[in-house]
């Protein structure tokens, strides 16, 4: 079979850059695609040549390809991919929007529907101080625009693979399809248990507003008796800085083995915000770590809660100081009742080599399904996603 692998864009390796390392890997010899290729750390390409479209050539692409949204879908419908069997796309904006053909298999990894078009866009123009006047009206066209065009491309894949639950109803609501959820893979060998920690809290995460690091900031100030570690950089730094008091020690962007230190000694793993999956509290829970987490998302489903076996942290409920200090609070009343054996035998849930093993069976799965309907014309009974039950006995 001919294999292409399809990725939005390759600027930064971030968690969707590490899911495309791992279909990689389960197809060694497939060719990749992607709107622009700009990587930096190319490790994770594993050599190959990447196949890019005509936005890698504009003016200024490299330091502003999100500028050229607008023409995103336009840019993925022109890449070629008729000569293969097989196309597997990594998407969480425009990916999954190739053009494939009835007697071709389309596999779509979704991170997420594209976030700041649908449910999150109020948020988007806000933080974007877009909410208002004639560059508000303009941006609320363009986003229109790419919600129809995004309803519209998710009928020319076969199968969806959300990356959580919470992402597989977010794609029910919005694409009205199934999916299988198979969460990312996490680098759980390169983080090392241990089992004493000291006398303060860490969080790590890149300083933009989703994140609500400001909110763990303002609740650590108001209870100087706790201590708190923050890692990471961003847009946000100054008005972070400015929130943290003398028991907030804010680090900046730190190399690896900084951040892993902190995470092995740190009492738990303080985590704010709404991600559709969220790798660090994993990372954290694999140095053996348990975690404080706000209770929804996909922390929902990494975290195991006291009165299940072998729990692994705690949540709150709101995205408001109180109601973090009171999940402090609840956590430091019975910390024995997390052990760091348990925190990283949750994690290893999580690992590469399964995420591997679960993606190949499943795709494979689909091949065998799709090579049996050869030459027949498919109907809506026939489509792969009504056999998703068979598929996440698969995955599990």
């Amino acid at each position: 079979m001919k294999v292409a692998i399809v990725h939005d864009w390759l600027v930064v390796y971030g968690g969707a850059e590490r899911v495309l390392e791992q279909i990689i890997d389960c197809f060694p010899e497939a060719d990749l695609f992607s709107l622009v290729d700009f990587l930096g750390e190319r490790e994770c390409l594993r050599g190959k040549p990447v196949h890019t479209s005509f936005i890698q050539k504009l003016p200024f692409a490299k330091k502003h390809y999100r500028n050229y949204l607008p023409l995103m879908p336009l840019a993925i419908e022109q890449l070629d991919l008729s000569r293969y069997d097989l196309v597997i796309s990594s998407s969480y904006a425009v990916a999954k929007g190739v053009l494939t053909g009835p007697s071709q298999l389309h596999v779509s990894y979704v991170h997420s529907p594209i976030r700041y078009a649908w449910d999150l866009q109020h948020q988007y123009l806000k933080e974007s101080g877009l909410d208002a006047g004639v560059k508000s009206i303009a941006a609320r066209m363009l986003l229109h625009y790419i919600r129809n065009w995004d309803a519209r491309s998710a009928n020319g894949v076969d199968h969806l693979i959300a990356n959580s639950a919470f992402v597989g109803r977010r794609i029910g609501k919005v694409y009205r399809r199934n999916s299988t959820v198979m969460h990312p893979p996490v680098a759980v060998d390169k983080f090392k248990l241990m089992e004493r920690k000291e006398d303060f809290y860490v969080t790590a995460s890149r300083l933009v507003p989703y994140k609500r690091i400001d909110l763990i900031v303002q609740a650590f100030a108001q209870t100087p008796e706790r201590e708190l570690v923050v890692i990471g950089d961003g847009p946000e730094m100054n008005k972070i800085a400015a929130l943290a008091s003398p028991n907030v020690h804010i680090l900046g962007y730190q190399q690896f083995d900084v951040l892993h230190d902190h995470l092995q000694r740190a009492k738990a793993f303080v985590f704010a915000a709404e991600e559709d999956f969220g790798i660090s509290v994993v990372e954290a829970q694999a140095c053996g770590t348990p975690v404080i987490a706000y209770g929804r998302g996909g922390a929902l489903e990494s975290v195991r809660l006291p009165g299940n076996t072998h729990p692994t942290g705690l949540f709150f409920d709101e995205q408001s100081v109180e109601s973090l200090h009171d999940a402090l609070t609840r956590f430091e009343d019975s910390p024995e009742q997390f052990t760091a054996a348990d925190c990283r035998m949750n994690a290893e849930k999580f690992s590469a080599p399964r995420f591997r093993a679960a993606f190949g069976r499943l795709v494979n799965t689909l091949i065998e399904r799709s090579s049996a309907l050869s030459g027949t014309q498919r109907t809506g009974a026939e489509r792969p996603e009504e056999n998703r039950e068979e598929a996440l006995r698969l995955v599990r």
